[in-house]
C-alpha cells in the first residue's frame, strides 16, 4: 500500500470542500483517508490501483465517482514524427530487453507539479516496478536531447557520465560502488557483463536504467516544456501500462501526447491508449452482489468508475492495470453502488460450525515439526517456469500436466506443481544467513488430469546442511508422533533434482506417497546454494484418509 499526499487548497479549489460528506465519499471509493490537516490530505492507495498514485490520477477517478465527469476519459496521442524513434539494440536482450516510450509537449510545470511527478515516479518504482526490478522510469527535458534515441548495453568501464546529484563524471562501476542510488540498486545489475543505457543521436548518455539519470539530460524543472519518457524492464505489456499511467497524468496537466516508434527489428508504437473491451453478464453481477440491477443501472454505475458501457461490453481505460476479468469490473460496480448501501441478509440455512478434520491434521503436523526446530514457510500458489522447471533440471519433454495462467500480468504465470522448488528458492535467498536452516511447508499443488485442474495437499521439508539420514529421521519421528509407519524403498524412478543412490520412495501401506533424499549438486548450483540440502515431499491426501479413520 502507498500513500498519496495532496495539497488541501488545490483539492478544495478543483474538487470540492473537504467536509465530512466529502471525506466519506473519498473512503467509499476505496481510498481511505490516512491523515488530514490544514495543509494537506494523505490518502491510502491499494496496490491494485497504481493509476491513483498522483493527484491528477486520483482527481480523474474521484470526479467520475462523484458523478461530475463520468465515463471513460479519452486522451489523444499524435502519431510519431520522423525522428520520434527509439532504436533497441540487441545488446540489451539478456539484460533489460524492453522499453516503452513517449513524448509530451506543451507542459506548464510549477513546483507542485514537479513534486507530483517525482512522487508518482518513485511510487510506481516501488509498487508496479517492484523496487525498479520489474519497471524503471525515466523523464527527461526534450530540449537537452537530440533525437532519435538508442537503448543499448555497454561494458561498465565504457559508460561515463555525470549522474544525478553529483558534479563529477563517473563510470558505470563507480556509480554502483559510490553513488547512493547505485549502491541501493546495484543488485539489479550484479553479475552483468554489460549495463543498459539510453543515449541520444549525439551519443550523450541520458541514463543507466534502472539505476540513475544523467545530471545534464535527466532532470526537469519549471522551465521544461517538452519531455521524453521511457519505461524499461522485462514485460512489454506492463511497461505499456506504466507509460499510459504517466502520459495520462501529463495530459491532465495540460500536455500533448505524441507516440514514438520503437525499433525492435519489428516496429512497435507507444503509447497505445486504445481502451480494451471485456464482456460482462448482468446476471453474473447480480448473482455475485445479491442485487437486482437493470442494464441502465449497470451503465450508470460503471460510468461512475470511469468506464464506458454498451451492449454488455465494457471499455477499460488503458491505464487500468488491475482489470483482468469480469469479476474485477463487478467489484467496481459494487464500489460505485456503495458498500454502505448493501443490506445484510441472514441466509435461510442453519448448521453447526466445525473445524475441518484435515486442517486439524495439518495443525498437528505443524506442531510436531515446530517442536523439532523447523520453521514454517508459506509461498505463492503461482510460480515461474524458470523456477519450476529449468532450475529443477526438468527437461523440455517432461514439462507436462502443469496449469498455465492465461494472459498473466506478471512473470508468475503457472500454478506450482510441487513445494520442493519453493523451499530451494528460500534456501537460495538466504545463502548468507545463519546455518543450520530447517524449513517446511504444507500447501496445495496443482496439475491437470484429463483437462481438469486437480488440487492436492502436500508437505515438504528441507534441511540445510542436510544428509539422507537427517531427513529420514525427521520423517520417522513425524510418523511415530501421528501413529503411522512410513516405509522407504529404493526407487525405480524419481524426481530429477535428487542424487541417484541418495533417494528413496516414501510408502505407506504399499502406496507411494512421495520421495526423500539429497539434492543433486547441479541443482544446488542452479540455485546458487553452497550448502548440501536434504529434502522430502509427500502427498498429504493419503495421510488424511488414514488419520481420519484412526
Amino acid at each position: 500500500m502507498a500513500n498519496v499526499k495532496i495539497n488541501r487548497k488545490l483539492f478544495e479549489k478543483e474538487i470540492g470542500k473537504l467536509d465530512e460528506k466529502m471525506k466519506d465519499k473519498i473512503s467509499l471509493m476505496g481510498t481511505p483517508i490516512y491523515s488530514i490537516n490544514d495543509e494537506e490530505i494523505e490518502i491510502e492507495i491499494y496496490p491494485n490501483r497504481p493509476d491513483l498514485l498522483s493527484y491528477h490520477g486520483f482527481k480523474r477517478a474521484f470526479l467520475a465517482f462523484m458523478g461530475k465527469e463520468t465515463g471513460l476519459k479519452k486522451y489523444k496521442a499524435s502519431p510519431p514524427k520522423k525522428d520520434f524513434v527509439v532504436e533497441i539494440d540487441s545488446s540489451v536482450k539478456e539484460i533489460r530487453p524492453f522499453t516503452a516510450c513517449a513524448i509530451v509537449t506543451g507542459l506548464k510545470l510549477d513546483d507542485e507539479k514537479i513534486k507530483e511527478i517525482i512522487d508518482i515516479q518513485e511510487k510506481l518504482h516501488l509498487t508496479v516496478g517492484r523496487k525498479r526490478k520489474k519497471v524503471a522510469l525515466g523523464i527527461y527535458p526534450l530540449d537537452k536531447i537530440k533525437l532519435p534515441i538508442t537503448f543499448k548495453a555497454l561494458e561498465p568501464e565504457k559508460i561515463k557520465f555525470v549522474p544525478l546529484g553529483v558534479e563529477k563524471e563517473m563510470s558505470g562501476i563507480e556509480i554502483l560502488q559510490k553513488h547512493p542510488a547505485g549502491k541501493e540498486y546495484s543488485h539489479l545489475l550484479a553479475g552483468k557483463a554489460k549495463f543498459p543505457i539510453f543515449v541520444d543521436s549525439e551519443d550523450k548518455i541520458l541514463s543507466m536504467p534502472p539505476i540513475i539519470n544523467s545530471q545534464h539530460t535527466g532532470k526537469i524543472d519549471t522551465n521544461t516544456k517538452d519531455i521524453f519518457i521511457e519505461c524499461s524492464g522485462f514485460d512489454f505489456n506492463v511497461l505499456n501500462k506504466c507509460l499510459n499511467i504517466l502520459v495520462s497524468v501529463f495530459a491532465d496537466m495540460g500536455g500533448n501526447i505524441s507516440q514514438m516508434t520503437l525499433k525492435y527489428g519489428k516496429k512497435e508504437v507507444t503509447p497505445n491508449l486504445t481502451p480494451t473491451k471485456i464482456k460482462i453478464s448482468i446476471d453474473n453481477a447480480n448473482k455475485l452482489l445479491g442485487l437486482e440491477l437493470k442494464e441502465k443501472d449497470v451503465k450508470e454505475l460503471l460510468e461512475k468508475m470511469g468506464y464506458n458501457y454498451s451492449a454488455k461490453s465494457v471499455d477499460i481505460p488503458s491505464w487500468r492495470v488491475d482489470i483482468m476479468h469480469e469479476v474485477d469490473i463487478i467489484e467496481d460496480i459494487a464500489i460505485a453502488y456503495g458498500y454502505n448501501n448493501f443490506e445484510e441478509v441472514i441466509p435461510d440455512i442453519s448448521g453447526i460450525g466445525e473445524e475441518d478434520k484435515n486442517e486439524l491434521i495439518k495443525r498437528k503436523i505443524a506442531e510436531i515439526l515446530s517442536g523439532l526446530g523447523l520453521m514454517e514457510v508459506s509461498n505463492f500458489h503461482l510460480t515461474q517456469k524458470n523456477d519450476q522447471f529449468i532450475k529443477m533440471g526438468i527437461l523440455e519433454r517432461q514439462k507436462k500436466d502443469f496449469v498455465e495462467v492465461v494472459e498473466s500480468k506478471t512473470e508468475y504465470n503457472i500454478l506450482r506443481k510441487d513445494l520442493s522448488h519453493y523451499l530451494l528458492k528460500i534456501f537460495s535467498s538466504h545463502v548468507d544467513s545463519e546455518y543450520p536452516q530447517k524449513i517446511y511447508e504444507t500447501g496445495k499443488v496443482f496439475r491437470t488430469y484429463n483437462g481438469i485442474v486437480v488440487e492436492e495437499n502436500r508437505l515438504s521439508i528441507g534441511l540445510s546442511p542436510g544428509k539422507f539420514t537427517d531427513i529420514r529421521q525427521v520423517l520417522e519421528y513425524l510418523g511415530k508422533m501421528v501413529g503411522l509407519k512410513f516405509m522407504l524403498k529404493e526407487p525405480t524412478s524419481f524426481p530429477d533434482w535428487f542424487i541417484d543412490g541418495r533417494v528413496a520412495e516414501i510408502m505407506i501401506e504399499g502406496k507411494i506417497i512421495g520421495y526423500l533424499g539429497e539434492i543433486h549438486p547441479k541443482i544446488l548450483k542452479n540455485w546458487k546454494i553452497r550448502i548440501p540440502v536434504a529434502l522430502l515431499e509427500i502427498d498429504l491426501e493419503e495421510l488424511f484418509k488414514m488419520l481420519n479413520h484412526i
